[in-house]
Order: C-alpha cells, then sequence, then structure tokens
C-alpha cells in the first residue's frame, strides 16, 4: 500500500471513530461554554435604556492594523440545490399566488441561514423558460401553470431571491438546464415555447422530452444570449448548469441522440472528427465560451458546473459505472483540466462504503485533476437517508468531514434542499455538528485577489453594553462583514453579518479585552482590520 493510500485510510478511520462517539460539541470549541458571555444580537427597536446615560467611548490602550486571521474561522461553501422542475422545491404547486410563492421563497431561505448555509443555487430555467422576467424565453409553466404568463400580482421572483439571500449574507446561483427544452411534467406544449417558436433547434426524444441540438450554432447563441441576459440584468453570484447536455441514452431508449441532420452537414462541410469526438467537441466549444463571456461582463460572477460524479469507469480503478465521456458526450475532466470553470461541483452521489462507487475514493480522483486549483465543492446526496435515519445522518456529515480532510478549498452542495427540511434529524446533525458556527465563502483568487480597504469601527459604551457600528469608504466593494472580539481571559470568536448589518452589540462588557471588524467582497477577499485593545 503507498504511504498516500495509507494516509488516507488512516484519516478516514478517524473520521468514523470520531463519529461514533455520538457527541454534539463543536470540532473546535473557542471557550468552554460556562466562561462566554452573552452575545445578542443588534438592539432592536424595543430595547430602550431610559433615561440613557451619557455615551462613553472605552479606553483604547492599543490601536494596530493586524492580518484577519482567527483561529476558528471556517471558509466553507455550503450550498443546496432548490428544484423547480416538477415543482419538486420552489415552488410547491403551480399557480400559487404571489405571497404565496414569497412565503416559501423566505421559509426556505430563513432555513438556510438559520443551519449556516452560505449559498443558494435556485434553478430558474428548468425546460428552457423563465422563473425571471425575459424577453428571450416564456414564464415558466412551473411557476404559474401557464407557460408565458406572468406573476400576478406581478413581480421578478429571481429579482426577490437575488436580495433575500442577500440581506441573509448569502450568495445567489442561478442554476439552468442548457438544452433541454420540454420536460414531460411540463403540462401541454404551448404555442409560447420554444418547441413551437425556434423548431429548426429541436429534436424529440423517445421519452417524451424535446431536446435542443447542442451541434447547432443558432442553439449555443441562444443559449449564450440567455445566460448573459441574466448576468447582465441581475446581481446574481454564479452561473449553474447541471449534467444534462447531450442527453441521457435511456431518454431516447438507448438510440443514438437524433442529430442526423447536423452531423452530415459537418461532414459536408469537411469535418474530419468522429462522431462521438464531435459531439464532445460541440460541448467543449460552449462550456469554454459561456465561461469567457461571463468573465468578460462581470469578472466576480462564478460559473460552476455539477457533472455525472464518475468521469469514467476504471478512473480510477475500482470504479463502475456509467460512461459520461461517451453517453452524455461530457469531457468533464477536460473543463476541470483547463480551468474552464470556477467551482466544479461532481454529483457524488454514492455512500463511502459503496465500493465501485465510493465517495472520498472519487473526491480523491477529481482532486488529482484539478491541475488549475479551482473549487472542488462535490455534490452530497441527502436523499440517502432512508429508514436507518440515524445511521443515514452519520453518512452526510462524515462526508462533509472527509471534504474537510480531502480538499484544500472545503465545500459541499446538497442534494436538494427539501431533504434537509423535511429531516429534523438531519438539520440538527448538520447545526449541530460541521456547520455549528457561519462560514465565509472560500476567496478565487483568480477571479480577483484585492481585498478591501480596512472598515472604520466606531465604539460606544452604555451601561455593560459595547454598541458597535462600522462604515466603509467603498460600500460597493462589500458583501460580508466578519467581526472579531477576544475574550477577557480566553481567545477570540467571530461572528459573520450580512452587507445589509452595520451595528451590533456585545453584552457584558467588561469580559471582551479586543474588537475589530473585516469586510469581504464578492470574491471572498478579506480585508485586515484595526485590532483595538479595550480597558
Amino acid at each position: 500500500m503507498s504511504q498516500r493510500i495509507f494516509l488516507f485510510v488512516l484519516f478516514f478511520c478517524s473520521v468514523l471513530l470520531f463519529n461514533s462517539c455520538k457527541t454534539t460539541k463543536p470540532a473546535v470549541s473557542p471557550t468552554p461554554e460556562t466562561t462566554k458571555p452573552e452575545i445578542k444580537d443588534t438592539l432592536s427597536s424595543s430595547e430602550k435604556v431610559s433615561p440613557p446615560p451619557p455615551p462613553a467611548i472605552p479606553e483604547v490602550v492599543e490601536e494596530k492594523t493586524v492580518k484577519s486571521e482567527a483561529p476558528l474561522k471556517i471558509a466553507e461553501f455550503r450550498a443546496a440545490w432548490v428544484t423547480s422542475v416538477a415543482n419538486i422545491n420552489w415552488p410547491s404547486q403551480r399557480n400559487l399566488s404571489t405571497s404565496q410563492q414569497q412565503q416559501e421563497a423566505l421559509e426556505i431561505l430563513d432555513f438556510l441561514e438559520e443551519h449556516n448555509f452560505n449559498a443558494v443555487i435556485l434553478q430558474v430555467r428548468p425546460q428552457a423558460d423563465a422563473l425571471y422576467e425575459s424577453d428571450l424565453e416564456p414564464w415558466s409553466y412551473f411557476l404559474t401553470g401557464e407557460t408565458g404568463k406572468a406573476p400576478q400580482p406581478y413581480y421578478d421572483p429571481l429579482r426577490f431571491w437575488t436580495e433575500a439571500a442577500h440581506n441573509r449574507g448569502m450568495e445567489l446561483h442561478v442554476w439552468l438546464n442548457p438544452y433541454r427544452a420540454y420536460h414531460t411534467t411540463g403540462g401541454e406544449i404551448s404555442e409560447k415555447s420554444l418547441v413551437k417558436t425556434r423548431p429548426e433547434l429541436m429534436t424529440k426524444l423517445k421519452n417524451g422530452f424535446w431536446w435542443m441540438d447542442p451541434a447547432k450554432q443558432g442553439t449555443q447563441d441562444h443559449v449564450s444570449a440567455v445566460v448573459m441576459d441574466i448576468v447582465q440584468r441581475y446581481d446574481i453570484d454564479g452561473v449553474h448548469f447541471d449534467d444534462y447536455f447531450y442527453p441521457y441514452a435511456s431518454y431516447n431508449g438507448k438510440q443514438q441522440f437524433p442529430d442526423n441532420i447536423s452531423w452530415d452537414q459537418y461532414k459536408a462541410e469537411g469535418g474530419k472528427l468522429l462522431r462521438d469526438d464531435w459531439r464532445r467537441d460541440n460541448v467543449n466549444k460552449f462550456v469554454k465560451r459561456i465561461y469567457s463571456e461571463i468573465k468578460a461582463e462581470k469578472p466576480h460572477v462564478k460559473f460552476g458546473i455539477s457533472p455525472f460524479g464518475i468521469w469514467r469507469p476504471g478512473h480510477p480503478a475500482s470504479i463502475k459505472g456509467m460512461d459520461q465521456y461517451s453517453e452524455l458526450y461530457a469531457d468533464a475532466k477536460l473543463w476541470l483540466n483547463e480551468g474552464w470553470i470556477d467551482y466544479f461541483t461532481p454529483q457524488l452521489y454514492w455512500k463511502i462504503n459503496q465500493v465501485a462507487q465510493s465517495f472520498p475514493v472519487l473526491l480523491s480522483w477529481w482532486k488529482d485533476e484539478n491541475t488549475e486549483n479551482r473549487h472542488l465543492w462535490p455534490g452530497i446526496n441527502d436523499a440517502l437517508i432512508g429508514e436507518e435515519k440515524e445511521k443515514d445522518t452519520d453518512e452526510i456529515t462524515n462526508q462533509i468531514m472527509i471534504t474537510r480532510g480531502i480538499l484544500d478549498s472545503r465545500g459541499a452542495v446538497h442534494w436538494n434542499v427539501g431533504p434537509i427540511m423535511k429531516n429534523p434529524e438531519l438539520a440538527h446533525a448538520l447545526k449541530e455538528g460541521p456547520y455549528r458556527k457561519k462560514a465565509l465563502v472560500p476567496a478565487s483568487p483568480w477571479l480577483d485577489d484585492e481585498a478591501p480597504e480596512v472598515p472604520k469601527l466606531n465604539i460606544s459604551k452604555i451601561e455593560d453594553k459595547l454598541e458597535l457600528k462600522w462604515e466603509h469608504t467603498d460600500p460597493d466593494d462589500v458583501f460580508r462583514w466578519v467581526l472579531y472580539f477576544k475574550y477577557e481571559n480566553s481567545g477570540w470568536d467571530f461572528r459573520i453579518f450580512s452587507r445589509n448589518e452595520k451595528k451590533f452589540v456585545l453584552h457584558n462588557a467588561k469580559n471582551f479585552s479586543k474588537i475589530g471588524i473585516t469586510a469581504v467582497d464578492r470574491t471572498g477577499n478579506e480585508s485586515n482590520f484595526k485590532e483595538i485593545e479595550l480597558q
């Protein structure tokens, strides 16, 4: 056994041994719970001190600028997919009222915020339609029950989701299916559907789906226009494609994708590639194009893809399963090798001990292929939880801990938000275990490596409370804030705030010896902070 494999096995066994202890104690605890002073949120409008004593500035013993490094701070991408196709997650039913749709959206976002997630991946284009206002594609059937019908009273769901997510300090990524034009749960094919308005791009599959031909220039130009329309008009944080490029063979009765017209045209124009290579080349060119176009418009907007979790059987040697390279014509390894994505989310939907598709074995293989050091944040299947809830919950938390041991840039994406919200055991295990404290999204230095300026922190003392307010010379460069505070007889701790939160109250002021605030920008760069020593 090689030294590397031996070390991995040793680490894996350590994770399982740790989990078997059944403790709810966090992986790292700043101080014993008994020594921590009470920390409350910002003063509410009803919390008054009457009559208020004259504000007094605590005596500053020393003030110096230091690096924003706290021993307990975690950078980790924690996201969940929110699925609109077939009304799986949101909206839960077609033709809900505007207020009902918005209430469901806020319930999902509140749940994710409460459980210390920091990103949501929202499906806004399930079948060449739109869960947002668009001049390029019709309103989605899954939103209103009628293709082309806007919500009534009118609102823009994507704008609503984006603002609500940002107000909670969370990123909002739009999830698009690039080529699927009609899903069999999508009602009757309307005259407003792209199946009818752009028939020259369409092919029908034997399972009833309609698919846009990836080889056609019109397909690539249209999908590119859709992506860039969203990037230009909405304040999103990422664009996300799933594993549907060419469709799964089962969708067409195990027969070849019906692209004879495009293939014959390619050969007539002198094309030299074999047919399978030609199909892969169509996808490769499109992926590279989308990445380049997004970066030219808004460099901070991340581009992510969640391909099928196995590149090819035998890679690595123990792995068996579907060959996406030959069935989906998706050379996902190439996209990662070339750095045509900002984050890569292979769908590793199998258990740790499932030998032929082992989660840690596949994750380690993908890491070795991450030669451009992009984010590798695997997809985790929360639907694995069955009748053995305690054991299956352990499976999910163990997979998260394994990502922390293997990956340099920590993170995972949960498929999907439904099983977490419907499973109190899993939700509790995440919040009391690996997601006990909030985390920043890891930085993307290839997009931007310039940190914001140091914020200004103002401190007022009201009785035994420290009222903190902060501001920045360039508020548009701030997406989150991190407040650092050091206990008198213990270590540092921190709290993460959304960009709109600019004040906080620390109770029992006498227990704090140092304090500081940092600004974090859209690509995860964090400023230094002025460490203020208090007396």
